[in-house]
């Protein structure tokens, strides 16, 4: 499952949202592979991150980086990680995987992400930093598919 998370009504915290949409919007995906905008979701995720064996997800990663920085985040990195960011939709996104335990079923799970560059103001867009970055992003989205056997191909025009 290649899920995004963050609130598109703060600048850079929507830019995972953003990618998912461009994703959706450029490629096709193997029956084994689910694309899903999580939005702020939180813990409500938790029906659906439960399902996959591998989860990829899509976020601004505060990591007192420079912004525009990228990140894959696996393992032990990720609730490090994401409690050091000052986004409410992340620790809940944290307590929806710390609950796949309770179900028996925690997808391997790796976080790429960008370091934001605002996530305060309001706007619907990304800034121009981050949005530079979504290319980018999104070839790491798809080599992660590709690793974990999933397949896709470019949607023709038209």
């Amino acid at each position: 499952m290649i899920l995004g998370i963050g609130c598109i009504l703060f600048s850079d915290e929507g830019f995972g949202v953003r990618v998912v949409e461009a994703i959706e919007s450029r490629y096709r995906f193997s029956e084994n592979v689910m694309v899903v905008d999580g939005g702020v979701l939180g813990v409500n995720l938790l029906g659906v991150i439960s399902k996959p064996d591998h989860l990829i997800v899509v976020d601004a990663v505060r990591n007192k980086g420079n912004p525009g920085d990228l990140y894959r985040l696996a393992g032990a990195d990720i609730p490090e990680r994401i409690r050091a960011k000052n986004s409410l939709h992340q620790v809940d996104f944290l307590e929806a995987l710390t609950l796949c335990q309770a179900l028996d079923h925690v997808p391997e799970t790796v976080i790429v992400g960008v370091e934001p560059e605002d996530i305060e103001t309001l706007s619907t867009e990304l800034t121009p930093t981050t949005r530079s970055k979504l290319d980018p992003v999104i070839e790491k989205v798809l080599g992660e598919v590709k690793r974990l056997g999933g397949s896709y191909r470019e949607k023709t025009p038209g």
